[in-house]
């Protein structure tokens, strides 16, 4: 773990639980693309780029979940780099009890204020084209989070961040987590089309072809939707909805989980009732949810 892997030219990865890039912008300057769970890893970093002789211009944070940009604090502190993210992403990388608030739907207790869901904030400024070294292009991947993005290096590596998760992740979890069920599958359709040299998953295996990956994690999606869907024949208001799609799938409920796979069952209940597969009724003070027939 926290291997230092070449991939291609100055473009490596660091693998972790959420692959970080690095790409090398001079002889010893670098940029980080993500940092990492939490401040462990940030250390870990910092000693692969003291074993290299490497310093940290600039991390540039493909979204703001807390896996993503756990380290920020600590190298920002360790090393004075500057750090970029991108639209809302940059306030919540600001603010991150927001990510755990947005989550659960209101102030988040402390079961769920911890590092997988809340990082230490850090002092970000907003990610544009203009900010990012020559030869790099910013990729726009939303859906799995608010304004996420991915990065083509001049190597013609493309960094992936969340867009999809891996067959093995899927066939465990089956419900990854989504915040825009429509965007994420225009994403998905768009990352089809990519050409690279290399892609690089945050959490898959790094690939010259990612098609059949992302075909793979639309395939699952449509698969959820007809599970919603077959669960409301019967109007059910979304804690049983929730109840029972844990059931179908295997799946263990703790403050984590409830967030988590909760929040992705809400937004995949406003993609169904907005494309008509879905309505609503309110009867004896609940919003259920039924398929239309």
């Amino acid at each position: 773990m926290y291997e230092l892997v070449q991939v291609s030219g100055n473009s490596y990865y660091i693998q972790s639980p959420a692959k970080m890039g690095l790409v090398r912008l001079g002889d010893t300057d670098v940029c980080l693309i993500d940092s990492g769970n939490d401040k462990d890893a940030g250390r870990k970093v910092r000693q692969l780029l003291d074993k290299n002789g490497w310093k940290l211009k600039v991390i540039y944070n493909t979204h703001s979940n807390a896996d993503h940009i756990g380290g920020n604090k600590y190298l920002q502190g360790q090393t004075g780099c500057r750090i970029y993210a991108p639209g809302i992403e940059c306030d919540f990388t600001r603010h991150p009890v927001l990510e755990p608030s947005f989550l659960y739907g209101g102030y988040p207790c402390k079961d769920m204020r911890h590092k997988f869901l809340m990082a230490q904030e850090s002092v970000a400024e907003e990610l544009t084209k203009v900010v990012l070294p020559e030869g790099f292009e910013l990729i726009s991947l939303p859906g799995h989070f608010f304004d996420m993005v991915g990065f083509r290096t001049p190597d013609d590596v493309v960094y992936l961040a969340d867009c999809l998760s891996s067959r093995e992740t899927l066939d465990k979890y089956q419900i990854s987590f989504i915040y825009d069920v429509g965007a994420y599958l225009e994403t998905l359709e768009k990352v089809k089309t990519l050409s690279a040299k290399v892609f690089v998953p945050a959490h898959a295996p790094v690939c010259e072809d990612i098609v059949p990956l992302a075909q793979y994690n639309i395939d699952k999606v449509l698969e959820i939707s007809d599970k919603i869907g077959e669960i409301c024949r019967e109007p059910l208001c979304f804690e049983l909805i929730l109840q029972k799609l844990f059931g179908e799938y295997g799946l263990v409920m703790n403050f984590e989980q409830y967030a988590l796979v909760g929040s992705t069952v809400r937004s995949y209940l406003s993609w169904m009732k907005d494309s008509g597969r879905l309505d609503v009724r309110f009867a004896e003070h609940m919003m259920l949810w039924e398929t239309v027939k």
